[in-house]
This record gives structure tokens, C-alpha cells and sequence, in this order.
């Protein structure tokens, strides 16, 4: 097994002991920064991402996993930086306004990541108009709402319609998602692309952002 492969490995098991010595290890033996993101750490992510997804791993899972790619990412950061890797694109997320749930929020923000997407959180209770201006401060390609009330999806269209009227609303797509969400309320408000689950909503995004 190649160093690389090891990453990926011990990612998926959520080592991230392990990954702390290993990463460093692999850029002595002259990997790239890219390299070890791309084909350790995102590629294990990844396969997370569709263990998940095929209820073969859960939620306790995927966070060990996220948290071990995340030391990872940390020690590539000034690498990565001088090799001038780009991220995928960028997306912010939050909570809509009035709702202060935030388990599946932070789920599909580390499956983001975990598809190498950098991702603005702007957290919960987010009113559509601090959605629309982190979209336009930080040049965010996506925005992705969740909800977990009945009383306070309704929003979403809110967050769709500040979009428009900021005159951004053909620079962003606009992702829902949520307990009460579905296609046919995503289609109604003139979202973008509604997701079941944090894994099929990284699928979306790298898609949207490709």
C-alpha cells in the first residue's frame, strides 16, 4: 500500500492520530500537497461520503472521518497555498432565519469539504439577505439553505427571492434541504437542486460546481 492509499485508509477509519504523522511523512518522500488532498484525503472522504449515503456508516462515522481529514487539510494548507491549488468552487450554508437546528447543516458542510468545496457557514437563524451578502463578499457560487420546521422552510423562498432582487440570482444556485423539504417545494420556490441527504447534496454542489 502506497502512503497515499494509507491517507485515504486511515481517513475512512477516522484516524486522525495517524493522519497527523503520515501527511507530513508523505511530503518528505516528495508528494505533491495536491496529491495527498486529492487522492488521500478527499478520496477517503469520498468513499465515506458513499458508505454513508448507502447506510453502510453513520452519522458518528462520517464527523471521526470529516475530523481527521480536517487535521489533514490544516497541515497541506501552507503547501497547498504555495503550490497554488485552487478549491472546487465555494459555497455558503446556514440555517434559515427563525430555525436553530444545525445537526444537518453541519453535516453537509463537512461533506462539502470532503469534496474539496470551501464553505462559508454562516451558521443558523440566517436571514435571506446575510445569505445574499456572504454570496456576493465572498464569491460564493452556491448557497445552501436548511430547515427543519415546516414554520420555517417556507424562507427558502425568501432567501430565492433576495437573490433576485440583489441581481445575483444567475451567479448562485440555491440548494435546499431538511427534514420537511422535497423536490416538489424545491421546484415550487425556484431553488435549484434539493438533496435527501448530506451526501447526495456534496454530489449536487461538485456537480454545480464543475
Amino acid at each position: 500500500m502506497s502512503i497515499i492509499e494509507e491517507i485515504s485508509a486511515k481517513l475512512q477509519a477516522g484516524k486522525a492520530k495517524d493522519i497527523r504523522e503520515l501527511v507530513p511523512k508523505a511530503l518528505e518522500e516528495g508528494h505533491s500537497a495536491g496529491d495527498i488532498l486529492e487522492k488521500g484525503l478527499l478520496a477517503g472522504m469520498s468513499v465515506v461520503g458513499e458508505k454513508f449515503k448507502n447506510n453502510e456508516v453513520y452519522v458518528p462515522e462520517v464527523l471521526i472521518a470529516a475530523r481527521a481529514m480536517k487535521t489533514g487539510v490544516e497541515l497541506l494548507q501552507p503547501y497547498l497555498k504555495s503550490e497554488g491549488a485552487e478549491p472546487l468552487g465555494k459555497a455558503c450554508i446556514g440555517t434559515v432565519e427563525g430555525d436553530l437546528h444545525d445537526i444537518g447543516k453541519n453535516l453537509v458542510k463537512m461533506m462539502l469539504e470532503g469534496k474539496g468545496i470551501e464553505v462559508v457557514d454562516l451558521g443558523v437563524d440566517v436571514s435571506p439577505a446575510a445569505f445574499v451578502a456572504a454570496a456576493k463578499e465572498q464569491g460564493c457560487t452556491i448557497i445552501a439553505c436548511s430547515a427543519l420546521l415546516t414554520t420555517t422552510m417556507v424562507k427558502m423562498r425568501e432567501v430565492v427571492e433576495a437573490c433576485e432582487a440583489a441581481g445575483i440570482r444567475d451567479q448562485v444556485k440555491i440548494m435546499v434541504g431538511g427534514a420537511p423539504v422535497t423536490e416538489a417545494f424545491c421546484r415550487s420556490i425556484g431553488a435549484d437542486g434539493y438533496c435527501a441527504d448530506a451526501a447526495s447534496a456534496a454530489d449536487m454542489a461538485a456537480s454545480f460546481c464543475r
